[in-house]
C-alpha cells in the first residue's frame, strides 16, 4: 500500500481506491466533502508537480466521474481542489513513489482515459448546505432551501425562505466570484429562467467572494446535478443552457411549448410589479417570449 501523510492531507493507495482525507486546516469545500474514496476505474492519470517549496500532488479523474468537478466546470482553485495534494519538501520522494504505484496499477488494469457516461463517485453526503453572500442553501435529496440573510434584496425577503422541490429544477449552475465579480448559486425552474440578476432572483444565491466558505455552495450545486432527470444531458453538453449566465432567449416553441410560454410572461408581469425587473428588462424580456411564440 502507498500512503503519504501531510497537513494538507492524507492520501493512501491499496491497488483498488485511492482514499483521500484533507488536513483539518484544508479549504472548508474540501472539509465539508469529507473522506473521498475514488476508485481505480474513475482515475485518468495521477502526476507530481515539483516545486521549489516541495510540490503537489495531483489527482486526474475521468471526465464525468465526480459531480463536484462537473458542477464546479473547471473552477475550483488548487486550494479547494480535492484531488489536489500540497506536498512538503521533505516528502517528494513518497509523493513520487506513490504516482508510480497508481500509474502501474493504471496500466495493469488497462484502465481507460476516456469519459465516463455515469457518475463514479456519490458526490457530497445529504444533506449538505453552503453558500454565503446573501443567504445559505440547503438540499436534503428532495428539496433545495433558500434561506436569506440581513444583506439580501428586500425582494427575496420578503417572501421568507424558498424551498422548492427537485421536480421543480431544471437545472443548475454554480460561479464563483471572480475579481470584482459577483458569482452566483443558480437554479433554474422548469417553468423557464429567470432573468433578473441573481441579487434579485428567488431561486439564486448571490456569491460575494468575500470568504472561502461561500465555495462550498458547489458542493449543493453537485448533490443536486446528480439527481436531476437531465443529469446525463448535462454530461454530454455542459453548456446546454446559457439562461443560467445570462438572461437568454427562449428557443422557437411548438404548439406544445405556448402554455410554458404564457407562464413565462405571467412570472415576468410579477416580477416587474414586484420591482424586481425594470421596465427595460421586463420589456426586453418580454418581447423575447413574444418572439418566440
Amino acid at each position: 500500500m502507498a500512503e503519504i501523510i501531510q497537513r494538507d492531507g492524507t492520501w493512501t493507495f491499496d491497488g483498488d481506491t485511492v482514499r483521500i482525507v484533507p488536513g483539518g486546516k484544508a479549504h472548508p469545500v474540501r472539509q465539508e466533502l469529507g473522506e473521498i474514496a475514488v476508485p481505480l476505474e474513475a482515475v485518468a492519470g495521477v502526476s507530481f508537480e515539483p516545486d521549489r517549496k516541495g510540490g503537489r500532488l495531483r489527482l486526474r479523474l475521468r471526465g464525468g466521474a465526480c459531480p463536484v468537478l462537473r458542477a464546479a466546470d473547471g473552477r475550483l482553485k488548487d486550494g479547494a481542489d480535492p484531488y489536489a495534494l500540497t506536498v512538503e519538501k521533505d516528502r517528494t520522494g513518497v509523493a513520487e513513489y506513490f504516482v508510480d504505484e497508481v500509474r502501474n496499477a493504471l496500466l495493469i488494469e488497462q484502465v481507460p482515459d476516456a469519459p465516463v457516461d455515469r457518475f463514479l463517485l456519490p458526490g457530497p453526503t445529504l444533506p449538505v448546505s453552503g453558500g454565503g453572500g446573501d443567504g445559505t442553501a440547503s438540499f436534503d435529496g428532495e428539496s433545495v432551501r433558500l434561506t436569506w440573510n440581513w444583506k439580501a434584496e428586500e425582494s427575496k425577503t420578503a417572501g421568507g425562505a424558498s424551498t422548492f422541490p427537485l421536480s421543480r429544477i431544471a437545472g443548475v449552475r454554480w460561479l464563483p466570484a471572480i475579481g470584482l465579480e459577483n458569482g452566483y448559486l443558480r437554479f433554474e425552474p422548469v417553468e423557464g429562467p429567470v432573468s433578473a440578476p441573481p441579487k434579485y432572483d428567488p431561486y439564486a444565491l448571490d456569491l460575494w467572494g468575500i470568504s472561502k466558505k461561500e465555495h462550498t455552495a458547489v458542493l449543493v450545486a453537485a448533490a443536486v446535478l446528480m439527481r436531476l432527470p437531465g443529469a446525463r444531458a448535462a454530461l454530454d453538453a455542459p453548456q446546454a443552457s446559457p439562461s443560467l449566465t445570462k438572461a437568454a432567449e427562449p428557443a422557437a416553441a411548438t404548439a406544445g411549448d405556448h402554455d410554458a410560454l404564457l407562464r413565462r410572461l405571467r412570472e415576468l408581469g410579477e416580477l416587474h410589479k414586484a420591482g424586481v425587473l425594470t421596465d427595460e428588462e421586463f420589456s426586453t424580456a418580454k418581447q423575447a417570449v413574444l418572439r418566440s411564440m
